[in-house]
């Protein structure tokens, strides 16, 4: 028996496995609302059956929060861990879903028909292509292809207050050759993708100080010294003005050049620019100079302002000069950025230039965590893309990715495992939003990919 006839049993097989994640979907499993803690683990359970049923050994892992669903599978050849979550974001607004967001259902669109309902792109739908992949491979050839362990979690979208602590807890147990997580989603519509970096996060807030209280800006304008004035002339300093470059210094140490091969697969991977600054009002990016918008997305690291405020909020006029201002920032990384060194540049260049009788307090909840780079060269990620290729009929691309992911920073750093991150959602999926959709066709190809790479992964 082949691969063909895996990819037979899933064309055949597509409607029960429609069929399943419409069940699954079914479940309110809203990790961050107490309300649904009891759905959280009727979610857990099910999913809990569904693997036994497949003779994965599965289990049920109470945390302190929602539970971890642990399953185990013998075999030869490499060791696969495979990631995915089972809770969902809230519904909230309930009044812009054109249906009940737990009945699910299939709807035709201009583009196809897609499953729509909470958590049927982020993560269910994803999550289940392997599944169902592993599934159909187990109907074929009675049993799975290699040793896996499955790792589904159920706090993702409300922090993951747990999931360290039970890394922590059961590294031995989790331990593999490579992670595989299912998280993401394509560049392109149509363009299979695996995600080869993240890029990390710092966060900080300060405070900057001025007169001992509010003044009247009649008796100390022009002598008084302005916060608000003088933290916009230094946040203005963050940024060179002609290259749009960050001008802290020392803020591009560890910052990498994309190999030629990486940016080839970038400019052929049908990212359409114009769509992308359009759909938010640009008509042009405004990042840093010499790079282009997917490099200044995936591989440029950023300074950015998330707030600023200060002074009288309130309507009509209040004529003072206030105390105080306050900005919250935070800089993407990427390569071998190091946040806590990053964090004392920016602190240093602040307080460089403040002027006299001015102060600054920062916040003391220090956050920060470094970008994720996976060891592309390893030849899973090659045999992954060829399959890709294969079920997609085009070239699959290894991407970078603007946000975070932290689970594949915890795989690196409790694990010691390199990710693999290949998703098959699309951009307007609308995830965390009113009307998520999934596309039958990725769910369907999907579950084809998984097959095929397993197949690549475990053929020599």
């Amino acid at each position: 028996m082949s691969l063909t006839d895996v990819l037979t049993r899933i064309d055949t097989d597509l409607s029960s496995a429609t069929d399943r994640l419409m069940d699954l979907l079914r479940i309110p499993s809203i990790s961050t609302d107490p309300a649904y803690d009891a759905d959280c683990d009727r979610a857990a359970d099910w999913l809990v059956a569904d693997l036994n049923s497949l003779g994965i050994a599965t289990e049920k892992r109470q945390t302190p929060g929602h539970p971890m669903v642990v399953g185990h599978v013998d075999g030869d050849g490499p060791h696969l861990l495979f990631y995915g979550h089972y809770d969902v974001q809230p519904v909230d607004p309930l009044a812009l879903w054109s249906h009940d967001p737990f009945a699910p259902d299939i709807h035709d669109t201009a583009a196809g028909k897609v499953i729509r309902g909470r958590g049927s792109s982020d993560d269910k739908g994803q999550l289940m292509t392997f599944v169902e992949a592993c599934r159909a491979w187990k109907a074929v050839h009675g049993t799975l292809p290699c040793k896996m362990t499955f790792f589904l979690e159920g706090e993702e979208e409300s922090g993951s207050p747990s999931l360290v602590p039970f890394m922590q807890d059961h590294a031995d147990e989790l331990k593999a050759d490579i992670a595989l997580i299912c998280d993401t989603s394509m560049v392109s519509p149509g363009v299979p993708s695996i995600a080869g970096q993240l890029r990390g996060m710092l966060k900080d807030e300060f405070t900057l100080h001025g007169p001992s209280r509010d003044l009247h800006s009649g008796h100390y304008g022009g002598p008084g010294l302005n916060p608000l004035r003088e933290i916009s002339r230094i946040i203005a300093s963050f940024h060179d003005p002609e290259s749009g470059a960050v001008a802290v210094e020392g803020f591009y140490e560890g910052v990498p050049e994309v190999s030629d091969d990486m940016l080839r697969q970038w400019q052929n991977s049908g990212f359409d620019e114009a769509a992308y600054l359009n759909g938010v009002g640009y008509s042009q990016a405004h990042g840093e100079q010499g790079y282009s918008t997917l490099e200044q997305q995936w591989s440029r690291p950023t300074l950015e302002i998330n707030g600023l405020w200060g002074g009288y909020q309130g309507a009509g006029t209040k004529t003072v000069i206030p105390a105080e201002a306050h900005c919250k920032l935070t800089c993407r990384l990427v390569g071998d950025m190091d946040p806590d060194r990053l964090r004392k540049r920016i602190r240093a260049h602040v307080e460089a230039r403040l002027s006299p009788d001015a102060r600054v307090t920062w916040d003391g909840d220090l956050d920060g965590s470094p970008a994720s780079v996976m060891n592309t060269d390893r030849p899973e990620f090659e045999a992954a893309r060829r399959a890709l290729s294969d079920e997609w009929e085009r070239e699959a691309v290894i991407v970078g990715m603007g946000g975070s992911i932290p689970i594949a920073g915890f795989f690196k750093e409790i694990l010691g495992l390199d990710s693999m991150l290949i998703g098959y959602a699309n951009e307007d999926d609308a995830i965390h939003s009113p009307n998520e959709k999934y596309d039958l066709k990725s769910f369907h190809k999907g579950i084809r990919s998984w097959a095929r790479i397993l197949d690549a992964l475990t053929r020599g």
